[in-house]
């Protein structure tokens, strides 16, 4: 074999197990299943952050589960659009100044989700639900944030 048709080969099989390895799903992402759209929801009272990391996340990532999986025509869905994008901007606004939060695994996966919600409310407005393959996404990544925080990630 020449050194040329060994070269050849080698970069088949190197580039068949990258595209292997980079577009097979990782199962995180098989498994999580996303709820239907609904009108019925309990409106928090809880805005704001408490200045706790873990406590201020998960209150957030629960904000935004609800407000991924709100239909067209919820209630107060222009309110909760409205308190929900503030309560965002405030956690990421404070949280990024502190390199041992902002290079935890669950920051950085809650504030790509937070651009996604926040760029779709800034584009679309406030009484406009998600359009399907966005909430998949955002279900995913909810579920990521989910597991580095139990982590203490």
């Amino acid at each position: 074999m020449s050194e040329q048709s060994a070269r050849r080969q080698f970069l088949q099989t190197a580039s068949a197990a990258v595209a292997t390895t980079v577009l097979a799903p990782t199962l995180a992402f098989a498994e999580v299943e996303v709820p239907a759209q609904s009108t019925e929801y309990t409106f928090p009272s809880d805005w704001g952050l408490t200045y706790n990391y873990e406590a201020d996340a998960s209150k957030v990532r629960a904000h935004m589960v609800i407000a991924t999986g709100l239909a067209k025509g919820s209630d107060r869905m222009e309110d909760f659009g409205k308190n929900l994008k503030k309560e965002m901007i405030d956690f990421v606004s404070y949280y990024r100044r502190f390199p041992q939060v902002a290079g935890k695994p669950s920051f950085s996966t809650l504030y790509t989700s937070i651009n996604v919600l926040a760029g779709h409310y800034t584009s679309y407005g406030y009484k406009y639900p998600l359009p399907e393959k966005r909430r998949k996404r955002l279900y995913q990544e909810y579920a990521e944030i989910d597991k580095s925080l139990k982590r203490n990630r």
